[in-house]
């Protein structure tokens, strides 16, 4: 049972973290993004933070489910932390350091880090990567809006 727990929380604490620490850069960042001239196309704000609590509670699942039928790949847990890092970091520089250049260099590492993370995980478990599609998808959207802002700014 304690074994469980810790690898639940293994799970759980990183996604948790990722979460809270780009919560706290975009909130830092807000005033000047909503001064930003956006495209027509822009989703409004309110969908956003929802899109991204679907993710992580998607991740979360299936990692804790994944895990407690075997062990969760290397390469799968490497991936998982480089995407994390880079959702950070894009968080850090795109809304706090409003570095909107570097911002739409990092959400593109962070695209292309989130379509090896799927492939890796449909080549292993093709019934979550089809459930876990939503994240590279919306990392699409994400940088596709991104590079529009970059543009119109």
């Amino acid at each position: 049972m304690k074994n469980s727990v810790s690898r639940v929380i293994s799970i759980l604490l990183p996604i948790v973290l990722v979460a809270v620490l780009g919560s706290i850069f975009v909130n830092l960042g807000m005033d000047w993004f909503d001064s930003l001239e956006k495209p027509s196309q822009w989703i409004p704000n309110v969908i956003i933070p929802i899109v991204w609590s679907v993710i992580y509670i998607t991740f979360a699942v299936i990692l804790i489910r994944w895990q407690s039928e075997e062990d969760i790949p290397v390469a799968i847990r490497v991936l998982l932390i480089i995407n994390g890092v880079l959702n950070v970091v894009w968080c850090l520089v795109f809304f706090t350091l409003k570095l909107t250049f570097i911002g739409n260099i990092v959400i593109i590492l962070n695209l292309i880090f989130a379509i090896a993370l799927w492939i890796n995980i449909f080549s292993q478990k093709k019934v979550y990567a089809y459930i876990l599609s939503i994240y590279p998808i919306w990392l699409s959207i994400a940088t596709t809006l991104n590079t529009a802002i970059w543009i119109l700014n």
